[in-house]
């Protein structure tokens, strides 16, 4: 599939039946797996042999959907998790612990600066946040000799920052580290942050690649391109024997292009266990296969929604990459050139409280948490998702609160339009 177009991928990858096999991705529905002998069940644990034994590591549904994102991105392995949340954690900790540091952008959804800037925090793994439009003299000091990695998003939840995926990737791999990138809301159509320098990519699958909120899930794809055995100090999980697994060392074992998910499935996944469930990863794939059209759709909406804000006069500003003269304008030129996402942010004159009433006249859009969706959703982030922010690190993170978030969904956008005429009147 590799020399297909990403719109076969979506379709196609990750399954090829046989002669009388099914046409549909199977649901292979057990928690266990058997085996003739204790021998060859051994192997197995000794990743001597490739196989499954258990559920919580490894599952034949899940492994064919993972198949599929890992080509679509263009990676060499990839691994389904039980929520995006799970798929930036262990992107991390499978290279991070104790006493390490980690830079990131600070323009980043609120779950994952929680998630950096406290859970991790209190695991020992320290974060030095940074502007995705900070200096480069700014983006230099932020490193440290214990860092190990360093993480943004394609397009920031919601701020719609678009990432310098070049830039940051040359100043991780200066410092002898990897790139990290949240490719939730371009997905693969629209941006493959590999081509660009990364490393490794995560995704929430519940947003776009599912598209219809049906089954929450994650994914990390690694592109096999970060030669992990030039810094044995850095990463010696990867390039020092594991105790817990008879002394394999994974990247003798597995070589660059599998040793980052086989550590992080074998050891991590069969730690933590946030496996995704086989019927999550089955509904995904039905979303992955018309991903290539929802998204164009999601995009046109998008843009005719952006353009008509700009221009209302209870509408103070507009953030959307795709509009002429938006700060993320020529960026998204460069890194999203068939366009970015569904979501606009924007604010509403008036600040919170008039967010607030706006948000009660919408009928079409739905106050939901979620977003990418096949669905209108609309969200005020500052006493939601990012509500556990002080108001310096919402400015940081760019959400001010004014800021409404509105993923535009596949309706028609008159009616769209109309909605939003209708709730911005009662402002």
């Amino acid at each position: 599939m590799s020399d297909f177009k990403i719109e076969t991928k979506c379709v196609q990858g990750g399954y090829t039946p046989g002669n009388g096999e099914p046409r549909q991705v199977p649901i292979i529905q057990s928690t266990t797996f058997k085996y003739a002998t204790s021998e060859d069940m051994g192997k197995l644990f000794d990743l001597e042999a490739s196989g499954y034994f258990y559920s919580r590591l490894q599952n034949p549904t899940c492994d064919t959907v993972a198949a599929k994102i890992c080509e679509m991105e263009g990676g060499s392995a990839a691994m389904l998790t039980g929520s995006g949340q799970a798929a930036s954690f262990f992107a991390v900790f499978n290279i991070a612990s104790i006493g390490d540091h980690v830079v990131a952008s600070s323009a980043i959804y609120g779950g994952t600066y929680n998630l950096f800037a406290v859970t991790m925090k209190r695991m020992g793994i320290d974060f030095t946040f940074v502007a995705p439009d900070c200096s480069d003299e700014e983006l230099e000091a932020a490193f440290r000799p214990n860092t190990k990695a360093v993480f943004g998003e394609t397009i920031a939840n919601p701020a719609l920052n678009v990432l310098d995926i070049e830039r940051f990737a040359n100043a991780a791999h200066a410092h002898g580290v990897p790139l990290i990138i949240d490719n939730t809301f371009a997905t693969p159509v629209n941006c493959r942050p590999i081509e660009w320098g990364a490393d490794i990519v995560t995704h929430s699958t519940t947003k776009y690649m599912d598209g219809h909120g049906a089954a929450v899930g994650g994914c990390i794809v690694d592109s096999g391109k970060f030669d992990w055995t030039q810094y044995p100090e850095k990463f010696p999980g990867l390039c020092t024997p594991d105790d817990s697994y008879h002394g394999v060392t994974y990247t003798e074992r597995f070589g660059l292009e599998g040793a980052f998910i086989t550590k992080a499935t074998a050891q991590l996944m069969r730690d933590l266990g946030c496996v995704q469930s086989p019927q999550s990863a089955y509904l995904l794939n039905l979303g992955l296969e018309s991903l290539h059209v929802r998204m164009a759709r999601h995009c046109e909406n998008a843009q005719r929604i952006a353009e008509y804000l700009k221009d209302h006069p209870k509408v103070g500003w507009v953030r959307y990459p795709g509009l002429e003269g938006d700060p993320e304008h020529e960026r998204a030129k460069k890194y999203l050139p068939k366009g970015s996402c569904g979501v606009i942010s924007f604010g509403v004159k008036g600040g919170k409280a008039a967010a607030a009433e706006f948000m009660k006249g919408l009928k079409i859009a739905a106050i939901e948490t979620h977003v990418a969706d096949a669905r209108s959703c609309c969200l005020h982030p500052a006493t939601a998702t990012h509500r556990q922010m002080s108001d310096e690190e919402l400015i940081a993170a760019g959400v001010p609160g004014d800021l409404v978030r509105f993923s535009v969904g596949l309706e028609n956008a008159e009616d769209l339009i109309a909605d939003i005429e209708n709730a911005l009147a009662n402002v």
